[in-house]
Order: C-alpha cells, then sequence, then structure tokens
C-alpha cells in the first residue's frame, strides 16, 4: 500500500497516530520517504481540521496556504518531531479569526497525531504566523529590518518554509521581499551572521567529546547545536545571497554547487550525518532525545565520525562568511 493510500484511509486523529506509530518505525532506512510520510500525516490531519471548523464555521473566506518551517520546512524529520507551521491567505485582517480557529485545531490535530507543540509557539495558532499575505510580507521585511534579534531569527525561522497545502506560490512574494531588502540594504548580511555565528562546543583542547554536563541530557552529545545548525545556516546564509527559494538544506547545497564547487563536499557530509541521525533517533525516547547522542553508546569509529562531522560544519560557516566578504556584502 502506497503511503499516501494509508493515510488517507483514516478518519480521526487517533488513527493517524496509530498508524503513524505501526510504520514510521520502519522507514528508518529510508529519510526520503520517512518525510513523504510525516508530509502525508500532516496533510491528512489538515484536511481532518479544515472539516471539523467548516462544520462550525463554514468555508473558508479567502483562499489561503499552510505552510512548513524547521525541519519540517527543510524535508529533515527524524522520526520525532515537533511542529512548526503557518497560515497564509488572501484578504485582510477581518479574515484573521476564522484561520486563527483553523490554526488552533490544527495545533490540536498535530498534537493528538504526535506532533509536539513547538516550545517557541511558532504554530498556526499564534497571529504572528496567520497573517493575511501582504500584512505577512511587510511582517518578515520589518523583521529584517530591526535590530531585535529575536525577529531576526524569526524571519530565518520563515525564511525555511514551504507550503504543504494550499495555493502553492503564496509565499514567494513574501520571500521576494526578504530578497529586495537584502539586495537594496547588502549591511544587513552582517546583522545575519552575527545572528547565526555562535556554535556550540562539541570537542574540548585535547580533542575529547563535551557531552552535556547536567540535567537529563546528561553525558550525551547535542548534535543539533554542535553539527547540524553550522550546516544549516552556511546554506541559509548562502541562499539569501544568491536568491533561492527551496528550503532543503542539501537542496541549497546542490543549487549552490554551481557557483561554490567546494560546497559538494559539505553537502555530502551533511547527507551521512543525516542518515547517521536518524538512524540514531530511532533509539530515542521521543522528540527530546532526537538530537542526542549517549557517549557511551558510541563505537570509536562513530566518535571519531562526529568529531569530523562538528569539523566540516564549522568550516562549510567558515566558508559561507568568506564568500559573502569576498562579496563585498560584510
Amino acid at each position: 500500500m502506497e503511503i499516501k493510500d494509508g493515510v488517507d484511509m483514516h478518519e480521526s486523529y487517533q488513527e493517524l497516530r496509530t498508524w503513524r506509530e505501526k510504520v514510521m518505525p520502519g522507514l528508518i532506512p529510508d529519510p526520503e520517504q520517512l518525510n513523504v510520510c510525516h508530509d502525508q500525516l500532516i496533510s491528512r490531519t489538515i484536511r481532518l481540521a479544515e472539516e471539523r471548523v467548516e462544520m462550525e464555521q463554514g468555508k473558508p473566506p479567502a483562499p489561503f496556504a499552510f505552510y512548513l518551517m524547521g525541519s519540517a520546512g527543510r524535508c529533515e524529520q527524524s522520526i520525532w518531531s515537533d511542529q512548526d507551521h503557518g497560515l497564509i491567505f488572501e484578504g485582510g485582517r477581518v479574515d484573521q479569526d476564522y484561520f486563527l480557529s483553523l490554526g488552533a485545531e490544527i495545533k490540536r490535530g498535530l498534537a493528538a497525531v504526535g506532533y509536539e507543540e513547538c516550545e517557541g509557539d511558532v504554530m498556526s495558532s499564534n497571529p504572528v504566523w496567520c497573517q493575511p499575505k501582504e500584512e505577512m510580507k511587510q511582517q518578515v521585511s520589518g523583521w529584517l529590518q530591526q535590530e531585535d534579534w529575536q525577529a531576526l531569527r524569526h524571519m530565518q525561522i520563515f525564511f525555511d518554509s514551504r507550503v504543504l497545502a494550499g495555493g502553492k506560490d503564496m509565499l514567494q512574494p513574501v520571500k521576494n521581499g526578504i530578497f529586495t531588502t537584502l539586495h537594496e540594504q547588502p549591511h544587513l548580511y552582517q546583522r545575519l551572521v552575527e545572528n547565526v555565528k555562535y556554535m556550540k562546543k562539541g570537542k574540548g583542547v585535547f580533542g575529547q567529546l563535551l557531552p552535556e554536563q547536567k540535567g537529563s541530557r546528561q553525558g550525551s552529545v547535542d548534535l543539533k547545536q554542535t553539527i547540524y545548525f553550522p550546516f544549516v545556516n552556511a546554506a541559509r546564509l548562502l541562499a539569501f545571497y544568491k536568491q533561492l527559494y527551496v528550503p532543503s538544506t542539501l537542496s541549497r547545497y546542490a543549487d549552490l554547487e554551481e557557483d561554490f564547487p567546494e560546497l559538494r563536499f559539505y553537502k555530502q557530509q551533511f547527507h551521512e550525518f543525516l542518515q547517521f541521525r536518524l538512524h540514531k533517533a530511532g533509539e530515542s525516547d521521543g522528540y527530546g532525545g532526537v538530537h542526542y547522542v549517549p557517549v557511551h553508546s558510541l563505537k570509536t569509529e562513530e566518535k571519531k565520525q562526529l568529531k569530523s562531522w562538528m569539523k566540516y560544519g564549522h568550516q562549510a560557516f567558515e566558508y559561507a562568511r568568506t564568500v559573502l566578504s569576498k562579496e563585498g556584502v560584510l
């Protein structure tokens, strides 16, 4: 049975959760199929949420699109994933209450299916992420102009977005606004770099892995902060500069290779890391554990590989910064 057929036959959030728990563990060896499965599960959840809201409030008052951000937007989800999503719609502020209700039902449905709510409230139930198209464009461009660190972070979160349901082209004008602002005010690249330049140390002065020293993840290496983010941030910085709409990190590296052939090596390293992370995620205890791996569980060769990826992630970021500097925008 095709994944889509398996998902579409279910008529409740609980049925979808049961199907997910049965099917997803078997997709760990195939990251592409795993992300297809996530997309189909989320799409079906959205449809069920739409039906519930339509029964109470009628049809949507304007065309709209549901979009994903974060690892879901980048097609880089592990077996466990939290929620990062928004709604964008035609029309005006008068229609927002309807879509906020839809966003709240989508949030509830996804939680029931097994997607934890986003701790930062980056969800379509939040007015910040549920906006008319023109207002969203103004908001995102405004984030880029603000001195506030959080505003710039929001802009970068939005940039890693893609439409999953609804009007496929609705995000493009918003991203065009980002590109236009950066082209007209290239000094803003410095702030983009400053916003993501901090990289958590994963290795000590003697080359040993540095695990968490306290808390529930004590003794585990933070893969997200020490490896994943440096690769992702490097590709995003260059995607801003080359005006790439695609949110996937691997796709960004692939598109950038023509101008920057050195990135081919980093693309391959990132791909191998994603395979490793997904394999280890199968041993995790939920979303909170997918980004950590206990040092004691690692073989000698795996420890060596993690150290190499940490080095390559930092190199990729420095390469991106060097390119922007040579291009005269830093």
